[in-house]
């Protein structure tokens, strides 16, 4: 079974494989006769998706609240604990739901988009791609030398997200000779936020992470050069709905798409300081 972050990560190898099963569809007439769209995000996912002074706030967060506010109705927007794999995050937040009673989501966003794992899964379709995301080497330019190979950065700090692809390309490339060297953390934004304290020479960890991390003041430069033997192209972003509901699933593409051609993603993006990509597979 694949790992959430593995595929969070933009790994190539999309294998899940859902359980039969479907509990009560929302498609769009049912949602507006409520007047509600539950939308699911994940839980510590900056700057996605977090709680800040008491209240949920992130770009996920933002762009569930526009997405309702189209639509005409109001959005409860609720907090999912990744599992160990993306298909029980789908099971959990969108077709069955999960333990101690939490109830499945109308859509469920930062999916990875892939048209074979699309294909393969018979219990949701996966939608709206709206986000081209990548990882970036940064770090403060007089510990390190960030264009250097990565056998240069033996000896020096250097931060991931725990198991993640970061993580496993620091410790595991070039005969692990930096695993004496990574230190994790339970995300990349924090690990992007031990570099700004100090606390590390360097961070690996996705482009959103690193630009809101300097939105937030983090003195950081970012490695121009491609990563030598790292294997992950970026990965699109995309949303999940219960495979019954197609009809709120195509206004929500519709939905993404015009605010993709009028400014309006890019303007969603601004505030958090990262730099709105598109999707590759919404050209």
């Amino acid at each position: 079974m694949i790992s959430r972050r593995t595929l969070l990560g933009g790994s190539a190898a999309f294998a899940l494989g859902l359980l039969p099963g479907m509990t009560h569809a929302a498609p769009l007439g049912k949602v507006k006769e409520s007047g509600v769209l539950r939308v699911v995000v994940y839980k510590d996912n900056r700057p996605w998706s977090w709680e800040e002074g008491g209240r949920l706030v992130g770009l996920d967060v933002d762009l569930a609240q526009t997405i309702a506010s189209k639509l005409g109705v109001r959005a409860d927007v609720a907090e999912l604990v990744a599992d160990e794999s993306v298909d029980d995050d789908l099971r959990h937040g969108v077709w069955k739901g999960g333990l101690l009673g939490f109830a499945p989501g109308d859509l469920m966003l930062h999916i990875p988009f892939d048209r074979t794992f699309a294909a393969r899964n018979d219990q949701v379709a996966i939608i709206a791609p709206y986000y081209r995301e990548s990882f970036r080497f940064a770090g403060t330019q007089n510990a390190i030398d960030l264009e250097a190979p990565p056998t240069g950065w033996r000896g020096h700090r250097l931060a991931a997200e725990l198991d993640s692809i970061p993580d496993f390309y620091l410790i595991g490339a070039f005969g692990g000779i930096l695993a004496k060297d990574v230190a994790h953390y339970p995300s990349g934004s924090d690990a992007v936020a031990a570099v700004a304290a100090g606390k590390a020479d360097a961070v690996l960890a996705s482009r959103a992470q690193i630009e809101e991390g300097l939105h937030r003041g983090a003195t950081l430069a970012v490695r121009k050069g491609p990563l030598p033997a790292f294997t992950s192209p970026g990965w699109d972003i995309g949303m999940a709905v219960k495979e019954n509901s197609r009809t709120l699933g195509d206004a929500v593409e519709e939905i993404i798409s015009a605010m993709a051609s009028s400014g309006e993603m890019k303007a969603l993006f601004a505030p958090y300081g990262v730099e709105w990509a598109p999707a590759l597979a919404a050209g």
